[in-house]
């Protein structure tokens, strides 16, 4: 796949504290924002076809929880912090520009 970047949201669009999911062509984008931090993750859980994007975010551990089986994943990794899962999920660059928050997909 080659790299691109692609334009996901305005900063605003995604309130701190939150996840929010993103469809760029097959890929599925769990865009987190801690504060004035954003992380971008694969948005399906390693452990079971769930969308990460509607579990709980864990600010102060920098984590999302996937909310079916509760498995938690380091969102500057993509490392599962808890079982069941084992595998890990994708990460993505992450820029804001200005009042846009962009993603580089490889």
């Amino acid at each position: 796949m080659p790299v691109t970047t692609e334009r996901l949201c305005k900063v605003d669009d995604v309130p701190a504290g939150t996840a929010k999911r993103f469809d760029i062509g097959k890929t599925r984008i769990c865009l987190v924002r801690i504060v004035d931090d954003f992380y971008a993750i694969g948005d399906r859980c390693s452990h079971a076809d769930f969308s990460l994007s509607e579990g709980e975010v864990w600010a102060d551990d920098k984590e999302i929880e996937c909310w079916k089986h509760g498995s938690t994943f380091d969102l500057k990794t993509g490392a599962p912090q808890s079982l069941p899962a084992t595998k890990p999920v994708p990460v993505y660059s992450v820029s804001v520009e200005g009042d846009e928050v962009w993603v580089t997909l490889s």
